[in-house]
């Protein structure tokens, strides 16, 4: 498949997943290629279908002064921080074909969110990081000897693979991808404060702030990021 990217810059939650909703099903009807959306979000706290509303730690209280909105989405996991400073991607793409005895599109689905985190790994493996998958859990890791020197870390989260990214994802009726991953670039990391993220107790979180003495900007993450989902996904 040929891919375009589109750049939203800094756009409201859920403005972006009304936009999802279109552009999938101009994808699934032929009038659109495979898309992936590169944009940041204000600050969001948003559950997908395994969420759980203990996972929420801050009361209305303080997500009012914080001004944190709250969402309740159709995607896989639990809750996740979105917020400016993190680089979310939307791929929409076609992953199978429907047919009349089909109740829902034929693809390797696990395999799609294996294949997002390989593009991820990869496009950090351009800034000279190693990063990889943990068995039995979706997103990207980095391991504990890579960010020992992350200064806002505890000397027990330093002793542990952190997560850089985070995927959560829907594949809807007519085969096409929606949501996506989430890649901490240069957020502030106090946000996570107010949930269980993805339900983990007690996994260290990391940026790329936290790794580089000066963190790449947004603007080159996002350009690689474009490069590498373009190398891994298009035929």
């Amino acid at each position: 498949m040929n891919i375009i990217v589109e750049d939203l810059g800094l756009i409201e939650y859920e403005s972006a997943w009304k936009l999802q909703d279109r552009y999938a099903a101009e994808i699934a009807e032929g009038k659109r290629p495979a898309t992936l959306l590169l944009l940041e979000h204000p600050h969001v706290y948003t559950f997908g279908r395994s969420g759980r509303q203990d996972n929420l730690l801050w009361s209305e209280a303080q997500l009012k002064e914080k001004d944190i909105a709250v969402h309740w989405v159709d995607r896989g996991g639990d809750v996740t921080y979105h917020g400016p400073g993190q680089l979310v991607g939307y791929p929409l793409f076609p992953l199978g074909e429907v047919n009349s005895n089909d109740r829902i599109p034929r693809a390797d689905y696990v395999g799609y969110i294996r294949k997002l985190e390989k593009a991820l790994i990869a496009s950090l493996a351009r800034f000279g990081l190693v990063t990889g998958q943990r068995k039995g859990m979706t997103g990207v890791w980095i391991q504990a000897n890579v960010h020992s020197r992350c200064p806002r870390c505890s000397p027990e989260d330093r002793k542990k693979p952190a997560k850089i990214a985070a995927i959560g994802v829907k594949v809807d009726a007519r085969g096409v991808s929606r949501h996506g991953f989430a890649l901490n670039v240069n957020p502030d990391m106090e946000y996570w404060d107010g949930i269980v993220a993805c339900g983990l107790q007690d996994e260290p979180i990391v940026s790329l702030a936290d790794l580089f003495l000066e963190s790449p900007s947004m603007e080159k993450v996002k350009h690689e990021v474009a490069l590498t989902f373009k190398e891994i996904f298009e035929d």
